[in-house]
Parts: structure tokens; sequence; C-alpha cells
């Protein structure tokens, strides 16, 4: 997925990925993935997306700054 925010491209094809979190099953309605992101440039940024029934139900990209990347990292070890 790509998304522009602010003029910056977010890029998930391009971009390191920096940690994965899954909760549920593929296929569950309630079940979703948040993929932490950093592009070349050192922007932070997290995928989301996930079943009908979860906090995601579409396919998203959130920019966040490092400090913001790296407690979603030590929240979900």
């Amino acid at each position: 997925m790509k998304k522009i925010i602010s003029k910056v491209e977010y890029d998930t094809e391009t971009a390191e990925l920096i940690a994965k979190n899954t909760v549920g099953e593929f296929g569950d309605e309630d079940g979703f993935e948040e993929s932490l992101y950093m592009t070349k440039e050192g922007k932070y940024f997290l995928y989301t997306n996930g079943g009908e029934e979860s906090k995601y139900p579409k396919e998203a990209i959130t920019r966040m700054s490092a400090e913001r990347a790296k407690e979603w990292q030590e929240n979900n070890k």
C-alpha cells in the first residue's frame, strides 16, 4: 500500500518492515494486523488492516514519530 501524507510518500513495498503484530487468524472478522515500517529517510509509519469487526476494518497507513514507534514496539513484544 502507498499513501502520501504531508507531501511524504509512505510505501509498504519500499520501506523496511521493523515489526509486526497479528491478532487472530486469517479470515477472523475481528482479527487484525499492525505492521511497523521505516522509510529510507528514517520516517516511521504503521500499516493496519483487519476483518470487518476489528478495530482496523479498512486498510490504512498512519505516520508515527520515532518515539511513538519505539513505544509501539515495546508494547507489542
